[in-house]
């Protein structure tokens, strides 16, 4: 179930309660995945984003620099549906500097814009998903839901805008779309070639039986 964003208070912890709740975190997490308070209060820690995309990324080589490479060097393809990322994150770090990392992290060359974070939790035995703000900061949530992702977990999707926006893409980009639906058409067009044949093939076979001499 898809819900409107929100409007929870942050909750601005004391020093020694930030350091009460990482204790208490630390001593439920499974997965080695520990957070760390450092001098200056910041704590740093692991997320796990699930990517839920349903258009294709434009990936760029790692030989590539920057988004002034050439076009020849990006490849977009559609993401597999569950793949999982792990980021290592400051309790600073708000959700568009996280979008960005993500994508910087697997050399995604779309516009960051594109992209939006959502919150996946559990109330009276309901899931729910709410896109957070820019400005929200994904760590804390992480540390006051604690580390069971059955509580709370972090969703990438393409924005929520309805009609797609294709002025907002490149042009190496919707020319990598254009490659990919001519692939798509000719992969389909020949499985429908496939079927026919093998049904005229039958068909065939059929008569030579009927016609048989004797």
């Amino acid at each position: 179930k898809d819900v409107q964003k929100e409007r929870e208070p942050h909750v601005y912890l004391s020093k020694e309660e930030v350091k009460e709740k990482i204790q208490s975190y630390n001593s439920s997490v499974t997965d080695k995945l520990k957070m760390t308070l450092n001098a200056n209060g910041i704590y740093t820690g692991f997320i796990k984003v699930q990517m839920e995309l349903c258009r294709p990324i434009t990936v760029q080589s790692s030989q590539s620099q920057g988004r002034c490479a050439p076009s020849s060097t990006e490849t977009a393809f559609y993401l597999p549906d569950g793949c999982v990322n792990t980021l290592h994150i400051s309790s600073t770090n708000t959700v568009r500097e996280v979008i960005e990392a993500l994508l910087k992290k697997f050399f995604v060359a779309d516009n960051p814009a594109k992209f939006a974070l959502y919150k996946r939790c559990h109330k009276e035995d309901q899931v729910y998903t709410c896109k957070l703000s820019d400005r929200e900061h994904p760590l804390y949530l992480r540390l006051v839901a604690g580390p069971k992702t059955e509580m709370l977990s972090f969703v990438l999707r393409e924005h929520e805008t309805g009609e797609v926006m294709w002025e907002a893409f490149s042009i190496p980009e919707l020319q990598n779309f254009l490659r990919i639906l001519d692939k798509e058409e000719n992969d389909q067009l020949q499985i429908l070639k496939n079927r026919y044949a093998a049904y005229r093939g039958k068909l065939e076979e059929a008569l030579r039986g009927v016609l048989k001499p004797g």
